[in-house]
């Protein structure tokens, strides 16, 4: 089993970083969730939703916060929130796996500057603790080399492998330092949380 590393990850400022592209097939995967006008001069709130039921989306809690969604439940420990949200109901729910380090991953969601559907790809890089006011530290989220953009919060990750659901995206960091030598180990990553951190939450809620 592999050793998990736990780092602090900093510099979550900016509006992007990474390379993402505008992506038809995020369309199908994602929903765009705003408030007021989603637009560079911040006119507005944008985020992202990933159906899982005909009644149920699953997004990121600092996303659900800001959104006109009824949230049915926050994650206790994870920046994550199911919120009520009718979807078609063809391919859902959607098929999950927990991915692995070193594993290609393909993110999806929807971009606050431009309002369209983004995609980015990368890898699973390392595990990473992430403390802020939507996540504690206890939750730890995985750092990719993907492109993120401000509004994709809330998307969806998946394995490249299998095409399964494998995270969250709740963010992105100019760099990820080692907490105990202080040196730089990656720089401008995407942060997901882990189907592993909320699988039993999710499979709850979707029972009640």
């Amino acid at each position: 089993m592999q050793r998990l590393i736990i780092l602090i990850a900093l510099g979550l400022s900016g509006c992007s970083v990474g390379h993402y592209e505008y992506s038809s097939e995020a369309q199908k995967r994602v929903d765009m969730t705003y408030t007021g006008i989603p637009t560079a001069l911040g006119l507005g709130t944008l985020g992202t939703t990933i159906p899982l039921t005909a009644e149920y989306s699953l997004t990121a809690a600092h996303v659900a916060k800001f959104s006109l969604y009824r949230v049915k439940a926050w994650h206790p420990d994870c920046d994550l929130a199911v919120v009520y949200h009718k979807n078609a109901e063809a391919n859902l729910p959607p098929r999950f796996r927990n991915s692995h380090i070193g594993e290609k991953v393909n993110l999806y969601g929807y971009s606050f500057i431009s309002a369209m559907p983004v995609s980015s790809s990368g890898e699973n890089l390392i595990n990473t603790s992430l403390a802020n006011s939507w996540n504690k530290a206890t939750c730890v989220v995985v750092a990719a080399n993907a492109g993120v953009v401000k509004g994709m919060s809330g998307g969806a990750v998946y394995n490249v492998s299998d095409d399964t659901l494998t995270g969250v995206i709740v963010g992105y960091s100019r760099r990820i330092d080692d907490n105990q030598s202080g040196k730089t180990l990656y720089r401008d990553v995407a942060l997901y949380v882990p189907y592993a951190r909320f699988e039993a939450w999710l499979n709850g809620v979707l029972k009640s």
